[in-house]
Parts: structure tokens; C-alpha cells; sequence
């Protein structure tokens, strides 16, 4: 009887870890701007001003 030995994929490299890292962190950091912006924007329509 033929067994079947479990497909073992490559690990993934260290520099494909690393990107998809930065990816994710950029992609955060983005999102929050994103946020923060929109935020300001409503304030500054309800006259609320900085300065």
C-alpha cells in the first residue's frame, strides 16, 4: 500500500516576512491619517479652530 507523505512547503524567506511587515505597518499608519484627517475636517466644520 502506497502512503502519502504530508506536502511540506517552503518556509517563507526573511525578506518576504519583512515586506509584508512593512506593508501592514504602512497600510495602519496610512489608515490612521486617513482618520485623523477626516476628524479634523468635521471639527473645523463644526468651528472648532486651533487657532
Amino acid at each position: 500500500m502506497a502512503t502519502i507523505k504530508p506536502r511540506q512547503s517552503e518556509p517563507a524567506r526573511w525578506y518576504r516576512r519583512l515586506g509584508w511587515l512593512v506593508l501592514i505597518w504602512l497600510g495602519s499608519v496610512l489608515a490612521l491619517g486617513v482618520v485623523a484627517g477626516a476628524l479634523r475636517l468635521l471639527m473645523h466644520a463644526a468651528g472648532m479652530n486651533s487657532h
